[in-house]
C-alpha cells in the first residue's frame, strides 16, 4: 500500500508539471545559446506583484520582495540569509530527487511484463536481459529476423535454451512498420523542405509528405492541411482540408483544433459559428497551440464572441510573448513587413517598404565593386530578412567580412553578434566575437560597445565586471543605440552594478521601445502588468504584449499573404490574411477587407463578401485605422453588407474627422450637412467642414473649390427662390437710397463707360502690327492702293 501511494504521488507530481508547461506548438525547434538565455518562469509564477520581477535581456526572473530603502547592512544580512535559504533549496532538491528516483525504481518494478506471442515459449514472459548471438538486448528486438517483427527470449541464454516468443501480434507488426515507413517518409520531405530554396524541391517535399498523410502520420497531415487551406505548394482545396482538420481534431491535435476553429470563425467550407469556433479555439489553447491563445487574447481583448475582460486577454497574450521574447536573439530576428494594399492602391507611388530587384541588384553591384556602405547595408537586409530579402546568414557573413577587413566600425560589430550568437554557418565563438567587439569599440561604434557590455555583464570570454558592463552600456546608449538602452534598462531594474531604480528602468524601456526594439516592449509590459515602478495598468500592458505577440514567427505569413495577391491568387491570400485578422493583426484585417471589398476573392460567398468585409472594417477601425473607419461610414451611407443608416456612417465619418483629423471624413461630413443626411440641412456648418477638408489635406483644395462653388450657387438659387423681387421693388426708394438727384449720377456713369469704350476702340484700330525688322515695300509705277486692315 505503501508503494502504491507513492506511485500516485508520483503520478500526480508529473500531472501538474505537464499542467504547468506549455508546449510551442510552432513548426519546427531552433537551436538556442545557452550563454544569451535563460529559462522563462511557468505562467504560475509571473503574477501580478508589485516587486519580485528581473528582467534580465528580457528574461523574468522572480526574486523576494526587496525594498529600495534597505541599508547595506540589511542588504548583506538578507544576501546572507537568501544563501542559507537557497542552500536548504539544494539540500530539499537532493532529498526530492532521491525520492523521485527511489519511486521510479518503485515504477520499473509494476511495469507491466511482457508475455511472449507464439515462438517456442507462448505464454512464457519475456526475460530481459537476454542473451543473442553474443549481444545482451534489454527490450525486445527485431535483429536475427527478416520480417522486422519485434522478439524476445524467455530465458537469459537463447543459444542454449532455444526459448523464444513474439512481443506484438501480427496485426501490430503491421501497423507499428507502416508508422515506421510514414515516419522516414515524412522526415524525407521535412529535409527537402527545410534544405531548398526552389519552389520545385518545395512542392517535391509535399509530395512525400501527402505520402506520409495518407499513412495517418499526425504531422505530415498537419503540414498538408495547412498546404491545403494556404495553397502552399498544393493546390489550394478547403474541402480536403477541412477533412483532413476534422480528422486531426478527432486525434487530439492543437493545431487541427485551431483549424477548425478558424474555418468555423471565417465560415470557409462550413456554415460559421462563433460558439463552435470558440470552442475549438479553447481547445486548441489547452494543447498548448500559440496561434490559439493569441486568438482567445484577441478576442478577450475585444470582446468578439466572449465577454469584454483585460485580465483574460493578459494570461493569454502574456503566455504567447513570453515564447516570443525567449526566441529573441542578439541580433533581433526577423523584421516584420507590414504592407496595406489600400494604401498601395490610393498612392501608387508611395513607397511600401520593398526593396525592388532592380535596387537590390544595384546594390550587389556596388557592393562587389567594394562600396563599404552597400556592403553594410546588405548585410543586415540578409541578417534580419525584410523588405522583400530573405534572411541569410551566409550572404550577410560575407558582406560583413568584406566591410571590416575594409575597416568599418559597424561590420566588426555584427560580425561580433554573429560570433556571440551562433549559427549554423557561424560557429559560436566567445573569444572572436570579443576580438570584433573591441575593435569596433575602440573606433566608438555603439554596437561595438554594447556588445563588449554584454561580454562583461555575463562573463562571455573575460571575468564578469558590472562596472565595466555599466560604461559600455551608457556608451552605447548616449548615442542611441537600442541595445544599449535596453541593457542598461535591465541593470537598473534589477540592480546589478548600480542602485536599483525603477523610474530609470523605465525612461531607458521606454527609449529602445521607441527605437522598435521587442524586449523593450516585453519588458515595459511585465512592468505594467506588474505594476512595478509604474500604476498598473491591465490595459497598457495587453496593448504592450500584444505587439510582442505580433512579432512573432507567424509574422512571416503576412509577406506569405502579400506575396500570393501580388501574384494574382487572391484566394489564398484572403484565407492568410483572414487567419491573421483573427489573431488580431490590424493590417491583415483591413487588407481581408480590401479584397473582400473588390470582391477578388472567388472563395467567399458573393452574398458573404460586403458582410465579412464590413466585420473586418469594423475591427480593423477598432485598432486606430482611418481608412478603415472612413469605409465603414461608406458602408452604412450606401448599404453594402447591411441596412442603409444616415446617422452610424455621420458617426463614424466624426470619429473619423475627430480622432484622425481625416480630411474625406471632413469633406463626407460637409456633404451630409449640405444634404440634411442624418443631420439638420445646415449649410454654413457644410461650408465649415469643407474648409477644414482644404486645410487638413492639400489634395482636397480642388474638390473643396468644386464643392464650394456648387454651394454657393445652391444658396444663391435658394436666396433668390425665398425672396419676392416685386415685393422688394415696390419698397424700394431710390431717392432715399441714393438721394434726389440720382438719375443724375446714373446718367454721368452711363456717359463715363461709353466714352472709355469709344476711346478703347480707337486706339484699337490705330495699332497695325507689322513683323519686325521689315519696311513696307511702295510701288513706284502702279498707283498707291487703298490701306486695308491686315487679315
Amino acid at each position: 500500500m505503501d508503494l502504491r501511494k507513492r506511485l500516485a504521488l508520483l503520478l500526480c507530481a508529473a500531472a501538474l508539471l505537464s499542467c504547468g508547461l506549455v508546449t510551442a506548438d510552432e513548426e519546427g525547434s531552433q537551436d538556442e545559446s545557452l550563454e544569451s538565455k535563460t529559462s522563462l518562469p511557468s505562467e504560475e509564477q509571473v503574477g501580478d506583484r508589485s516587486t519580485g520581477t528581473r528582467v534580465v535581456a528580457g528574461q523574468i526572473f522572480l526574486e523576494s520582495e526587496e525594498s529600495d530603502s534597505h541599508t547595506e547592512d540589511e542588504e548583506s544580512f538578507r544576501s546572507q540569509e537568501e544563501e542559507k535559504e537557497s542552500m536548504s533549496e539544494e539540500l530539499n532538491s537532493l532529498e526530492m530527487s532521491n525520492l523521485l528516483n527511489k519511486n521510479l525504481e518503485d515504477v520499473e518494478m509494476l511495469k507491466p511484463v511482457l508475455t511472449a506471442i507464439g515462438g517456442t515459449a507462448d505464454s512464457e514472459p519475456c526475460h530481459f536481459p537476454f542473451l543473442f548471438l553474443e549481444k545482451e538486448y534489454v527490450e525486445c528486438t527485431a535483429d536475427g529476423r527478416e520480417d522486422g517483427r519485434l522478439w524476445c527470449a524467455t530465458t537469459y541464454d537463447y543459444k542454449r535454451d532455444q526459448k523464444w516468443g513474439f512481443c506484438e501480434t501480427e496485426e501490430q507488426s503491421n501497423k507499428r512498420r507502416q508508422m515506421q515507413e510514414a515516419e522516414d517518409v515524412y522526415q524525407t520531405g521535412m529535409k527537402i523542405l527545410n534544405e531548398s530554396s526552389k519552389k520545385a524541391q518545395k512542392k517535391e517535399a509535399y509530395q512525400y509528405l501527402l505520402k506520409a498523410a495518407d499513412m495517418n502520420h499526425t504531422k505530415a497531415m498537419e503540414k498538408v492541411s495547412y498546404a491545403l487551406l494556404f495553397g502552399d505548394y498544393l493546390k489550394q482545396n478547403i474541402q480536403s482540408a477541412k477533412e483532413l482538420f476534422e480528422k486531426l481534431t478527432e486525434e487530439g491535435s492543437p493545431k487541427g483544433q485551431t483549424a477548425l476553429g478558424f474555418l468555423y470563425a471565417s465560415g470557409l467550407g462550413v456554415n460559421s459559428s462563433q460558439a463552435k469556433a470558440l470552442v475549438y479555439y479553447t481547445f486548441g489553447a489547452l494543447g498548448g497551440n500559440l496561434i490559439a491563445h493569441m486568438i482567445l487574447g484577441y478576442r478577450y481583448w475585444g470582446g468578439i464572441g466572449v465577454l469584454q475582460s483585460c485580465e483574460s486577454a493578459l494570461t493569454h497574450y502574456r503566455l504567447v510573448a513570453n515564447h516570443v521574447a525567449s526566441d529573441i536573439s542578439l541580433t533581433g530576428g526577423t523584421v516584420v513587413q507590414r504592407i496595406r494594399l489600400a494604401d498601395e492602391v490610393e498612392n501608387p507611388g508611395m513607397a511600401s517598404g520593398m526593396l525592388e530587384e532592380d535596387l537590390i541588384q544595384y546594390y550587389q553591384f556596388l557592393a562587389e565593386k567594394g562600396d563599404v556602405q552597400a556592403q553594410v547595408g546588405l548585410g543586415q537586409l540578409h541578417l534580419h530578412g525584410g523588405r522583400g530579402v530573405e534572411q541569410n546568414h551566409q550572404r550577410a557573413f560575407e558582406y560583413f567580412n568584406q566591410a571590416a577587413n575594409a575597416g568599418n566600425s559597424h561590420a566588426m560589430a555584427f560580425l561580433g553578434k554573429m560570433y556571440s550568437e551562433g549559427s549554423d554557418i557561424i560557429p559560436q565563438s566567445n573569444e572572436t566575437a570579443l576580438q570584433y567587439f573591441k575593435k569596433a569599440a575602440d573606433m566608438g561604434n555603439p554596437v561595438g560597445q554594447s556588445g563588449l557590455g554584454m561580454a562583461y555583464l555575463y562573463g562571455r570570454g573575460v571575468p564578469v565586471n558590472y562596472e565595466l558592463a555599466l560604461k559600455y552600456f551608457q556608451k552605447a546608449a548616449e548615442q542611441g543605440w537600442v541595445d544599449g538602452q535596453l541593457q542598461l534598462g535591465s541593470m537598473y531594474y534589477n540592480g546589478i552594478g548600480v542602485k536599483r531604480d525603477y523610474k530609470q528602468a523605465l525612461k531607458y524601456f521606454n527609449l529602445a521601445s521607441q527605437g522598435g526594439h521587442i524586449l523593450a516592449f516585453y519588458n515595459l509590459a511585465q512592468m505594467h502588468a506588474t505594476g512595478t515602478g509604474v500604476m498598473r495598468s491591465c490595459h497598457t500592458a495587453v496593448e504592450l504584449f500584444k505587439n510582442v505577440c505580433e512579432r512573432g514567427r507567424w509574422s512571416e505569413r503576412l509577406m506569405t499573404a502579400y506575396n500570393s495577391y501580388k501574384d494574382g491568387d487572391s484566394n489564398a491570400a484572403v484565407v492568410q490574411y483572414l487567419l491573421l485578422a483573427e489573431q488580431g493583426y490590424e493590417v491583415a484585417q483591413s487588407n481581408a477587407a480590401f479584397i473582400l471589398d473588390q470582391k477578388e476573392a472567388s472563395i467567399v460567398g458573393e452574398n458573404e463578401t460586403y458582410p465579412q468585409a464590413l466585420l473586418h472594417w469594423n475591427r480593423a477601425a477598432s485598432q486606430g485605422y482611418t481608412v478603415a473607419r472612413i469605409k465603414l461610414g461608406d458602408y452604412h451611407f450606401y448599404g453594402f453588407g447591411t441596412d442603409v443608416d444616415y446617422e452610424t456612417a455621420f458617426i463614424h465619418y466624426r470619429l473619423a474627422s475627430e480622432q484622425q483629423h481625416s480630411a474625406q471624413a471632413m469633406f463626407n461630413l460637409g456633404y451630409m450637412h449640405e444634404k440634411g443626411l442624418g443631420i439638420k440641412q445646415d449649410i454654413h456648418l457644410a461650408k465649415r467642414f469643407y474648409d477644414m477638408a482644404a486645410e487638413a489635406s492639400p489634395d482636397a483644395q480642388v474638390p473643396v473649390f468644386l464643392a464650394l462653388c456648387k454651394l454657393g450657387i445652391v444658396y444663391s438659387l435658394q436666396y433668390v427662390q425665398e425672396t419676392n423681387i416685386r415685393e422688394i421693388l415696390s419698397h424700394l426708394d431710390m431717392d432715399q437710397l441714393l438721394g434726389p438727384e440720382w438719375d443724375l449720377y446714373l446718367m454721368t456713369i452711363i456717359a463715363l463707360l461709353l466714352g472709355t469704350v469709344i476711346a478703347y476702340r480707337q486706339r484699337q484700330h490705330q495699332a497695325i502690327p507689322r513683323p519686325a525688322g521689315l519696311r513696307p515695300a511702295v510701288p513706284q509705277q502702279e498707283p498707291p492702293q487703298q490701306h486695308q486692315p491686315p487679315q
